[in-house]
C-alpha cells in the first residue's frame, strides 16, 4: 500500500492538514508546526510485527516500516519540496515594496550585513579553533549558521498580517541582504568557475532586467482575470528555466528565485490579485512538502549523541545574532519589544542554511555527521527563535506601522504612506 503514489500523497497532505489544524488552535506559525510534524514523522518506526502494530523511535538499524522512508521515497515529493522553497523564496522577494525598500534602506542594510557577518566570523572561528574542524568544514559551518530564513520569516509575516507594514518590509529586506551574504560567501570561497556558471549569471542578469516589463506586458495584454492564468504560468516558466540553469552550474535553484521576486515586486504591488493567487497555490500545495521535509532531516539519535555540539552551535548562532542585530534595531528607534522581535526573526534559519550544509556534504567538504549536526541546528533555529518571538515579543500591526512613521520622521523621509495617512485624517 505504501508503494502506491496516491497513498503517499495522502500521507503528506494528511500531515499538512494536521499541521494546519494545530497551527489554528495554538496560534503558532504553520511553517513551524509542519517542521515539527516532519520531525515526528521522520523519527517514527511504524510497522506490523507478529500481527501487532509496533511504534517506536526510528534508528539506522530499524527494519519495521520507518515512516520517513515513505515520505522521502519518491522523486516527485522531493521535487515538490524543492518547488515549495523556490516559490516561497520568490514570493518573499515579491512582497518587498520597492519604495519601502528605498525608504528603509539604511536599517535594512546595516541589520542585514551584521546579521550575516557577525555569526559567520564567530562560528567559523569557534568551529575551527575550539571544536577542531578543518578550515573548509568551519567555513561551511559559519555560512550555514549565519543565514536568516526568508521562508520562515515570510510565512510568519503573512500569517500575522505584517507583510504590509513598514517594519515587516524592513525585516524581509534585511533577510534578503543577510542571505545575499551567504550566496556571496559560498560563491567566493567554493565556486567552480566554468562556462555553465558564466551562462547562468548572464541569463539571470538578462531575466532580471526584462522581467518587470515582460510580466506587466502579459498582464496588460491578456488581463489578470483569465482562467488560464498566463501570467502565473509565465512566472513559473522563468523560475523553472533559471532553476535548471542554476542546477547545471552546480548552484541552487532558489538563488535566482528571490532576485526575480524582488524585481517584479513593483508589478505585484499594483496587482494584489496575482499575489493572492500565487500565495494560495504555494501555501496550499508546495510549502507543506518543503517544511515537512525539512523536519525529516532531524535525526533524534544523532541529536542525542551530538547534543553538546548542537547546543553550542545553537547558542553561538543566537548570541551572535543578538550582538549583531539588537543594538542596531534599538539605534533605529525600535523599543525593546520590537527590537527583540526583529532580532529573533533574524536569528531564524532554514532554506539557505540547509542549502549551505547540503552543498558542503555533496562537495565532500563536511561528512555525514557534521551535516546532520548543522542541519539539526538550522532546523532548531527555525523553530526556537520564532516560537519565542511569537509568544513573548510579537508586536501589533499598529505598532509596526508606528515604527515606520517614526523612522521616516527621524530620517526626514516623506513616503506615500505618510501622504495617505494625512489624507485620511
Amino acid at each position: 500500500m505504501l508503494n502506491n503514489v496516491w497513498f503517499i500523497a495522502c500521507i503528506w497532505m494528511g500531515l499538512a492538514l494536521v499541521a494546519s489544524l494545530i497551527s489554528i488552535r495554538t496560534g503558532i506559525s504553520v511553517a513551524l508546526v509542519e517542521i515539527l510534524i516532519g520531525l515526528a514523522a521522520g523519527n517514527l518506526a511504524v510497522g506490523f510485527e507478529g500481527g501487532t502494530l509496533q511504534v517506536g523511535l526510528a534508528t539506522a538499524q530499524s527494519t519495521g516500516g520507518q515512516l520517513h522512508h515513505v515520505l522521502q521515497s519518491t522523486e516527485w515529493t522531493n521535487f515538490l519540496a524543492l518547488l515549495g522553497s523556490g516559490v516561497l523564496t520568490f514570493l518573499a522577494g515579491a512582497e518587498i515594496d520597492p519604495q519601502s525598500l528605498k525608504t528603509n534602506w539604511r536599517a535594512s542594510l546595516l541589520i542585514g550585513v551584521l546579521s550575516f557577518a557577525v555569526p559567520f566570523g564567530v562560528v567559523w572561528f569557534f568551529a575551527q579553533y575550539f571544536f577542531g574542524w578543518t578550515l573548509h568544514e568551519a567555513q561551511i559551518a559559519g555560512i550555514a549558521l549565519s543565514t536568516t530564513s526568508v521562508a520562515v520569516v515570510y510565512a510568519v509575516m503573512i500569517e500575522g498580517g505584517f507583510s504590509d507594514t513598514a517594519m515587516g518590509k524592513m525585516i524581509l529586506a534585511a533577510c534578503f541582504i543577510t542571505d545575499l551574504g551567504t550566496v556571496l560567501a559560498l560563491g567566493t570561497l567554493f565556486a567552480t568557475y566554468n562556462l555553465a556558471l558564466l551562462v547562468f549569471v548572464i541569463v539571470t542578469l538578462i531575466a532580471l532586467w526584462f522581467m518587470p516589463k515582460w510580466t506587466q506586458s502579459i498582464i496588460t495584454r491578456f488581463g489578470a482575470t483569465r482562467v488560464s492564468e498566463p501570467e502565473v504560468k509565465f512566472i513559473f516558466f522563468v523560475l523553472f528555466f533559471l532553476g535548471g540553469l542554476a542546477t547545471a552550474a552546480k548552484s541552487e535553484a532558489v538563488l535566482p528565485a528571490y532576485l526575480i521576486g524582488l524585481v517584479v515586486a513593483g508589478v505585484f504591488l499594483r496587482d494584489k490579485t496575482l499575489v493572492h493567487r500565487m500565495r494560495s497555490i504555494a501555501f496550499a500545495v508546495f510549502t507543506p512538502f518543503y517544511f515537512i521535509k525539512a523536519g525529516l532531516y532531524v535525526s533524534l539519535p544523532v541529536l542525542w549523541t551530538g547534543l553538546l555540539l548542537i547546543g553550542a552551535f545553537l547558542i553561538l548562532k543566537m548570541a551572535t545574532k543578538i550582538v549583531g542585530v539588537f543594538p542596531l534595531a534599538r539605534m533605529h528607534w525600535m523599543n525593546k519589544r520590537e527590537a527583540s522581535y526583529t532580532t529573533l526573526l533574524m536569528a531564524t534559519g532554514l532554506t539557505f542554511g540547509t542549502i549551505s550544509a547540503l552543498f558542503g556534504l555533496q562537495n565532500h567538504l563536511i561528512d555525514q555527521r557534521q551535516y546532520s549536526i548543522l542541519v539539526t541546528v538550522v532546523i532548531l533555529s527555525a523553530f526556537v527563535p520564532t516560537l519565542i518571538a511569537q509568544k513573548f515579543f510579537q508586536p501589533s500591526v499598529d505598532a509596526m506601522h508606528a515604527w515606520g512613521r517614526l523612522y521616516r520622521k527621524r530620517m526626514r523621509i516623506l513616503s506615500v504612506e505618510d501622504v495617505n495617512s494625512e489624507d485620511q485624517e
